[in-house]
């Protein structure tokens, strides 16, 4: 009798959990619609926090990892779940992420010589910066910036052509009898 009445109990929570987790998932027609802004961007409500996280620019599939692992946040919950305290703690820690240097994307910066991590614009301007000083000190970086090749070393021969026409092929030479007539 006693297992009987535990075992109604069971159930009864069981179902109770059940209507709560109704209650708070949304369909995935509203997650597609439900659209969330972290950091100046915008990401669909259906996709999971770890590859949403990597759609903002500065932010690795690795560091997404680091968030999720720092933050405790399960990879696989959809952003659409989030809500505005969670959203705006995964926020600050982009902006100031406590992780090892070896993932952040500016390390020994060369102004400051901190180990930093930009995202958005301030990665553009940091990167149009470097470039820039590059061109003005006329360095072989800057100078191959400037002249528009290739920085890395690449081999130039047949890749970085510019204004290149249609190929045409091999051309079949034309008799002398078929030009007369």
């Amino acid at each position: 009798m006693k297992d009987i009445i535990s075992l109604q109990k069971k159930m009864i929570e069981k179902n109770k959990i059940e209507k709560k987790a109704k209650t708070k998932n949304l369909s995935e027609l509203e997650l597609k619609e439900k659209i969330i802004r972290i950091l100046r961007k915008d990401i669909q409500g259906d996709a999971t926090i770890y590859s949403g996280l990597t759609k903002i620019k500065g932010v690795s599939w690795s560091l997404s990892n680091a968030v999720c692992k720092k933050l405790k946040i399960n990879k696989n919950k959809k952003i659409g779940l989030f809500d505005e305290s969670e959203i705006k703690k995964i926020e600050e820690f982009l902006k100031n992420p406590e992780i090892p240097t070896f993932l952040k994307n500016r390390q020994k910066d060369f102004e400051t010589g901190e180990n930093k991590h930009l995202t958005e614009s301030d990665l553009d301007l940091r990167k149009d910066f470097d470039i820039k000083r590059l061109k003005k000190i006329k360095s072989y970086k800057g100078i191959r910036h400037s002249v528009g090749l290739p920085v890395r070393g690449q081999r130039t021969k047949s890749n970085f052509r510019r204004n290149r026409k249609k190929g045409s092929g091999i051309r079949k030479k034309k008799n002398k009898n078929e030009t007369k007539t």
